[in-house]
């Protein structure tokens, strides 16, 4: 049986990728990009900071690390808001330490879930960027759009009121999207998103509503990627990340143009007594290099549009 010659036609094929989200390019064929005083790799740390329902939904797929046995998952929930309780604070105490200014992601029920720890975060003067409702509002594929369209209308007005911030990045909750996410956030005044983890550098993504940014946070040394999916032990976790700084060092030195690093932490991971030396283990790392520019997400992307060839 012979197919039909409609069947291999497809309306966005071309060279590169076939959508016209984003231009294809190879890292390395881009204008050079300069950091601050000459360094060589920008890092920007972002902390999740999200409260899971103890009754979640698990709409259409139950949250990576959220409520996993039968209603009430007590031992998975209090977990989880030990995070808000006692862990963040651990964190706060160490950037303090290593004098790191990172970029708080929130859940914006947590203005009514731990309004005093929003104050806590206001009051560190730091890049808040949105991230969603909570940990059961997933972004997805399917989604009716005049419902999607009011979850991000719902978590970023929140968000902006109760901060008195512009609130100008968002990272899905699970960094799920639907097909209309990115047009849904550019029409709210968004200027970028930390969900697509396909680059070392930001970029352009176009939407309906003019360009987004796409700042890579990446997946694959997340501390609860590492430790909490792949089961590695916390010193394979630290190893794990000075590894992708010094490579990255060597890759900016060898090409002579910048590079950069989303660092992504969970209070509810990082911040237990047991592993909390780990992190401090890494700042330290951070703090201590001559050839890094550690920033918020939204310095970074400044820098980017104003002192490089590189499209955003």
């Amino acid at each position: 049986m012979s197919l039909n010659d409609d069947y291999l036609q497809y309306p966005w094929r071309q060279y590169g990728y076939d959508h016209d989200r984003y231009d294809w390019s190879m890292l390395t064929d881009r204008p050079a990009i300069q950091w601050p005083a000459g360094k060589k790799l920008a890092v920007w740390i972002n902390v999740s900071v999200q409260f899971f329902p103890l009754n979640q939904r698990g709409e259409p797929f139950k949250v990576p690390y959220g409520m996993t046995m039968p209603y009430p998952d007590l031992r998975h929930y209090s977990l989880r808001d030990y995070g808000n309780r006692v862990g963040i604070y651990r964190f706060l105490r160490a950037f303090e330490r290593y004098n790191l200014q990172p970029t708080y992601a929130v859940n914006a029920q947590i203005s009514q879930t731990a309004p005093y720890l929003l104050d806590r975060l206001i009051d560190q003067d730091a890049e808040l960027i949105c991230h969603g409702w909570n940990m059961d509002h997933l972004h997805y594929g399917g989604m009716d759009k005049a419902q999607e369209a009011e979850l991000v209308k719902r978590s970023v007005n929140t968000l902006r009121e109760k901060t008195g911030r512009p609130i100008t990045g968002w990272l899905s909750p699970a960094r799920n999207q639907s097909e209309n996410t990115p047009d849904l956030l550019a029409a709210e005044g968004l200027e970028y998103c930390c969900d697509w983890v396909n680059d070392d550098l930001p970029y352009a993504f176009k939407t309906e509503h003019g360009d987004l940014t796409m700042m890579p946070l990446q997946t694959e040394i997340e501390d609860a990627f590492v430790i909490g999916s792949n089961l590695h032990s916390e010193d394979a976790w630290v190893t794990q990340v000075t590894d992708a700084i010094d490579y990255l060092l060597e890759e900016a030195t060898e090409k002579n143009s910048g590079r950069m690093l989303g660092l992504s932490l969970h209070p509810w991971m990082l911040g237990q007594p047991h592993r909390i030396s780990s992190l401090e283990a890494v700042l330290e790392y951070i703090s201590g290099h001559e050839d890094i520019w550690q920033a918020s997400s939204l310095d970074i992307l400044q820098q980017v549009r104003q002192h490089s060839g590189v499209k955003t």
